[in-house]
């Protein structure tokens, strides 16, 4: 969740904190916060509840130069919105921030007498606390001392007083990427904090302690031996991190969509067929299989959904779709013929990570589909499929949805041809109907403006139902969480043929239904439905292909997507449920791409 960055080098600190956070501030903004070594090597602490603007207006009172230094902004876990729980936290000669949830810090509040001494209502400030009763004078044997005590997931950047210029970063679960650069040394949470200085990096290991000096970073493994990092290089520019002429992230991130596709499908077609050669996938993970479990959160999920109501049919084979943070605590039904899928855009989402490890316990082969490279989820897969969206600022996800899904489409397409589901021609057939989904997203994107008129209805309305039939169905799914996420509209996606058994009840007058009818073989069964709760009063939104025959009085509004197969509808219709929600975001002055109460990247549970 919380976004966290330090600096150490020749430059302002201030600055390149508060432009960092402003980077980062997608992962949380309740509060944010920085510490900076002032001229006189003493720890300066600033910080405010609200959004980084609020914190920039503080600090430009502020006219001390520093060259090192430490920076938050927080998504709220432990304790209310206020600035005692801001960090960074103080405690003694430690000054610490910290992404993650220490489970155990109530019995550490206990066994080390910290009652009654706390400041914070944070487990934050708990780990503060010990590190400075640990310090002796050796940062890497306090920090060794402290991982030994606490549990729960967490990365730290730390401050000691008496180690001016000096910054210390550790990490479990929770990501921590750094780089040394000409411009001196940078740790974060989220490369694209690094990336207006430098597009090489490396990720901190789990276990490790990176050290950040004004000329240097080391790393050191637990024991204090020095460690040489593997460095990458993102394939992205800071053009990306920015909102380049739109009003909002979201709106430029549904208008990269066709291009992230191209990015995804592309590199990974030979001769008009599906090829993971480049990827180091084998053949055979996809042949010895005798099951698929699918396992993601959020909007991962609904993409996992859309491809359980695919795969099946094409592969004969059983596929399971599942919540990642209910498979942790289940007994799941995995095993060395299972072949788990996990989706995460940023392969750092805590449940996902959790289910993956469980999943390879039991013996399943694992492929990740994430978009982060080097990510947690990444590295600890046994395969990885990246998908090429580049960074995607707004909470609410959009692109990464649709590369997420022309994976899986691709994932289909190869185990289909490799296990004999499809001949050569049935499947480049279906890459050449996953190419024209491109174009078909290009139009709606075209025609946004004709789609404004949807939310004039929408925005004064407290609830919205969506409903469609089997592939309808999934896409709908993620419509209606795109809905209540950015419009805070109560919105849910029902099956249409479950209507009769319970949900019509809910259909009152006025009431907004968005149905979805692209799929041919229930395209009459859904219109059946549509005109089951158009007779109850509801204020119809029906969304079909271009020659569809349906009577102009079924719908209040009717919107039409290029004709195509069937297969492949959800990739227009997804751009025109992210624009409803846009739409209905904006048509209620709402922030649209940080929404109340909610992250970019999950990394607590």
């Amino acid at each position: 969740m919380c976004g966290i960055i330090g600096y150490s080098g020749p430059l302002e600190a201030k600055k390149i904190l508060l432009d960092g956070l402003s980077q980062l501030e997608y992962r949380g903004y309740d509060s944010a916060g920085i510490a900076l070594f002032d001229t006189l090597s003493n720890i300066r602490l600033i910080k405010r509840t609200g959004k980084v603007a609020a914190l920039r207006q503080a600090c430009a009172k502020e006219q001390d130069s520093s060259h090192c230094g430490i920076g938050h902004t927080r998504w709220a876990t432990h304790g209310g919105v206020t600035d005692a729980n801001a960090h960074p936290h103080r405690a003694g000669r430690v000054t610490l921030i910290h992404n993650g949830i220490i489970e155990n810090y109530h019995n550490l509040t206990n066994e080390f007498g910290l009652e009654g001494k706390l400041v914070s209502q944070t487990d934050s400030e708990v780990a503060a606390c010990l590190l400075d009763q640990f310090y002796r004078g050796n940062p890497l044997e306090a920090i060794k001392e402290l991982t030994l005590h606490i549990e729960g997931s967490y990365a730290f950047c730390v401050l000691f007083d008496d180690r001016p210029g000096e910054i210390y970063g550790i990490r479990k679960v929770s990501p921590l990427v750094a780089a040394y650069t000409r411009s001196g040394a940078l740790i974060a949470s989220d490369l694209t904090a690094l990336i207006p200085y430098t597009r090489k990096y490396f990720v901190v290991p789990e276990g490790h302690v990176a050290k950040l000096t004004g000329y240097k970073i080391s790393l050191y493994d637990m024991e204090g031996t020095p460690v040489s990092p593997e460095i990458m290089e993102v394939n992205w520019n800071m053009d990306s991190a920015m909102k380049n002429g739109f009003p909002h992230f979201m709106l430029k991130e549904i208008h990269e969509q066709p291009q992230a596709l191209k990015n995804t499908i592309l590199p990974r077609m030979s001769k008009g067929l599906p090829d993971f050669t480049d990827d180091n996938i084998p053949d055979e993970l996809f042949c010895q299989c005798t099951k698929i479990h699918m396992i993601a959160c959020g909007t991962a999920m609904h993409a996992g959904m859309v491809a359980r109501a695919l795969m099946e049919p094409v592969l004969h084979i059983p596929l399971t779709v599942s919540i990642a943070s209910e498979f942790r605590y289940e007994d799941p039904l995995v095993d060395q013929d299972t072949l788990a899928v996990i989706i995460s855009q940023s392969g750092e989402t805590i449940d996902t990570l959790a289910a993956l490890r469980l999943a390879k316990s039991r013996g399943s082969k694992t492929l990740a589909i994430v978009n982060v490279k080097g990510s947690t989820i990444a590295r600890e897969s046994d395969f990885v499929l990246y998908t090429h969206a580049g960074p995607e600022i707004a909470v609410a996800s959009t692109k990464a949805y649709s590369v997420q899904l022309a994976a899986l489409y691709m994932i289909t397409c190869r185990m289909a041809l490799v296990r004999k589901n499809f001949t050569k021609d049935q499947a480049a057939a279906f890459l050449s109907g996953l190419l024209d989904a491109i174009p078909a997203m290009e139009t709606m994107i075209a025609r946004k403006e004709e789609e404004k008129h949807l939310v004039t209805h929408l925005i004064n309305q407290s609830d919205a139902f969506f409903i469609g039939r089997g592939l309808d169905y999934a896409f709908s799914l993620e419509g209606a969480l795109k809905l209540k996420e950015i419009s805070y509209i109560h919105a849910e996606a029902y099956a249409a043929g479950e209507l009769k058994h319970g949900t019509i009840a809910l259909i009152a007058p006025k009431v907004p239904v968005i149905a979805i009818a692209t799929q041919e073989h229930v395209f009459l069964k859904t219109i059946s439905n549509v005109r089951e709760v158009k007779a109850r009063g509801a204020f119809v939104i029906l969304l079909t292909k271009e020659h569809a025959q349906v009577d102009s009085s079924l719908a209040d509004i009717h919107i039409r997507i290029p004709d195509m197969d069937d297969r492949f509808t959800v990739f227009p219709i997804a751009v025109i449920l992210q624009l409803m929600a846009y739409y209905a975001s904006i048509g209620k002055n709402l922030d649209v791409d940080q929404p109340r109460n909610l992250a970019k990247s999950v990394t607590v549970e």
